[in-house]
């Protein structure tokens, strides 16, 4: 079985054309951009048929099975929403919407239908993550008692929506990581502000903080996570880390990019305790058509690399274990990780988390809908 894919929005999105296009379960039949110019290039690059400037048409064609959007953040919730009422299973990039309603009628259609929803939480399938989620599986974490993430980066000069956003509403890469690894649910959260942007940043969406820093606290589990972010007025490198503390093994991330993980192993001699471990590769889990594009970036059949791939920068190797993700769920009809429940919990956590911030801390619990039937 083969399932037919079309790819909405091309920046980002483009990276992933010869990945579904050397999947063996999955036909690339379509691709959509609002530039025709620029569409018909890429279409003409990778030999796609199939081509559209209009979302809405292309959501009218039979032919498409599943649309995975690659569009800008304000787009994801109603695009997502759109599909799903034309029948079509969806993939979308982070976060999954902007509010809770968008996020909540995306799960109500996904239970009406019985259509497929998964958000492509990068982070979730970067190796660093896939190495802590084996120590976790094999026991050498021993028991998981606290789990921390961050997303950092200056953001001046972003364009269109991005000026003045408030830290917590695109959450999903350090969020997305803490509750992924023991598959944990956030129940509420409580969220501090920090510090003051510029007054021209604050105006865009009345939000003065330069930091956000959110507690989590688990649903029927003792464990709690903090996250925080930072996007303007903040000196800080790129930085999205991802740590877990365990009673045998604790895992934290280099202060500087580029260096290896940080292991600890408890009960040694206290100077060796900590020790250096490059993230082994992933790609062992993928089917060998798709296994090269974990190093490689993305390359089409003459072997020219797409520019878009110097944006993320491969993103820890995740994007075929993206891919396989989603196909491998469509083609089994099983649930894909994150899910549209799932989904929407770790980007209403955002979403509330900036909502406590304005409110002082005050404690917001997630939406029931948010949460599978335990």
């Amino acid at each position: 079985m083969k399932v037919n894919i079309a790819i909405v929005g091309l920046g980002f999105g483009a990276e992933f054309i010869p990945i579904y296009q050397k999947h063996p379960h999955a036909n690339l039949v379509a691709i959509s951009q609002r530039n025709k110019q620029k569409l018909n290039e890429l279409a003409d690059t990778f030999n796609i048929d199939k081509r559209y400037t209009s979302y809405d048409e292309l959501l009218e064609d039979p032919e498409i099975d599943a649309v995975h959007i690659n569009t800008p953040i304000p787009d994801h919730g109603i695009q997502s929403i759109k599909a799903l009422k034309a029948g079509k299973h969806v993939a979308c990039t982070v976060p999954m919407a902007t509010t809770v309603e968008e996020c909540e009628e995306i799960v109500r259609l996904t239970q009406e239908t019985g259509l497929t929803y998964m958000m492509m939480e990068t982070v979730v399938y970067a190796r660093e993550f896939l190495y802590m989620k084996e120590l976790y599986e094999n026991g050498e974490l021993g028991k998981v008692q606290f789990l921390k993430a961050s997303h950092q980066q200056d953001m001046d000069g972003w364009p269109n929506y991005w000026p003045g956003l408030p830290p917590m509403h695109y959450a999903t890469h350090c969020v997305g990581p803490v509750l992924a690894l023991t598959r944990g649910e956030a129940e509420y959260v409580s969220c501090f502000g920090s510090g003051t942007i510029r007054e021209e940043l604050i105006s865009h969406y009345n939000s003065p903080f330069a930091v956000e820093t959110t507690h989590i606290k688990f649903r029927n589990s003792d464990l709690s996570a903090q996250v925080y972010r930072s996007l303007f007025d903040v000196a800080r490198q790129y930085r999205e880390s991802f740590e877990v503390y365990g009673s045998k093994k604790s895992v934290e991330w280099p202060l500087i990019e580029g260096k290896p993980l940080v292991v600890h192993t408890a009960k040694k001699p206290e100077p060796e305790i900590p020790e250096e471990i490059e993230s082994p590769d992933f790609a062992k889990l993928l089917p060998k058509e798709i296994q090269d594009f974990t190093t490689k970036g993305v390359y089409d059949a003459e072997g020219h690399q797409h520019l878009s791939f110097t944006q993320g920068a491969g993103h820890g190797g995740s994007h075929p274990h993206l891919v396989h993700e989603f196909v491998n769920a469509l083609v089994n009809h099983k649930s894909p990780y994150p899910n549209a429940k799932q989904s929407a919990n770790i980007t209403c956590v955002g979403i509330l988390a900036h909502e406590s911030a304005i409110k002082g801390g005050e404690i917001i619990r997630l939406p029931e809908f948010t949460f599978e039937d335990k």
